[in-house]
């Protein structure tokens, strides 16, 4: 067995458990949380031993990762996640390679893919990025303006949005990180409320806060280290 096998061999079971453990706290069937399986900066290896394990939603943080990895596989290998910042000039790679697109954290963002999906005839699944947090750092719709901006862009011809994405602060404070789960749980119902315009799912929650984002509701998490363990910083040198 390769390295990564023989890792995932022991880390998946435990963090599938971790998923099932937290589901049942509150009240939910693990299999309304999706493993999204990060595999950025880690070698194709990484993606094979992932494919091989079961393991079929992937996620990319960079388009240039993503597309070597799609060109080496195939488009059909797995469902392709892009869960990094998505730069205007290179929405038309993502809208490529991608299945999933987390980061759409603009309007401006969201016009671009919306006009390029209908110009070739299709139609891009995106999540809306919202910083609910409200870190200066992050990106994403401020939660303030987020139901009516989110709303207006779900009109666009060419754009699906499934759901919201956000990013929680790297802290260990479940208050915190509480309140940054549930404040996008609480946009997300506004949202739904109005209709179905918007999707039912929530990217939400990473290694370090899965439990918490799983009991705010969260439908997706994004896990690297806790599988793949330490990130190897020479594997992808792109931009």
């Amino acid at each position: 067995m390769t390295t990564y096998q023989t890792r995932l061999a022991e880390t998946l079971p435990r963090v599938r458990e971790c998923i099932a453990q937290a589901a049942h706290a509150a009240g939910r069937d693990s299999a309304s949380v999706r493993l999204v399986a990060v595999t950025k900066s880690h070698p194709l290896e990484a993606v094979e031993a992932a494919l091989s394990a079961g393991l079929t939603d992937l996620g990319e943080n960079r388009i240039e990762e993503l597309e070597s990895k799609v060109g080496a596989l195939g488009r059909d290998a797995a469902t392709w996640h892009m869960i990094g910042h998505v730069q205007g000039r290179k929405a038309r790679h993502a809208l490529a390679f991608a299945d999933l697109v987390h980061s759409v954290d603009s309007a401006k963002l969201a016009e671009r893919f919306a006009r390029m999906a209908d110009e070739q005839g299709r139609t891009i699944h995106v999540l809306a990025q919202v910083n609910s947090s409200g870190e200066a750092a992050k990106s994403g719709f401020a939660p303030d303006r987020a139901v009516d901006e989110i709303l207006r862009l779900a009109e666009l011809p060419g754009l699906e949005i499934d759901g919201l994405m956000t990013m929680a602060p790297f802290v260990t404070e479940e208050a915190v990180l509480a309140a940054t789960f549930g404040g996008l749980r609480d946009i997300h119902e506004q949202l739904r409320a109005q209709g179905d315009r918007v999707g039912p799912e929530l990217s939400m929650g990473m290694t370090n806060d899965l439990e918490i984002a799983i009991r705010e509701g969260s439908t997706m998490v994004r896990i690297g280290t806790a599988l793949f363990g330490p990130r190897a910083q020479t594997a992808f040198s792109g931009a």
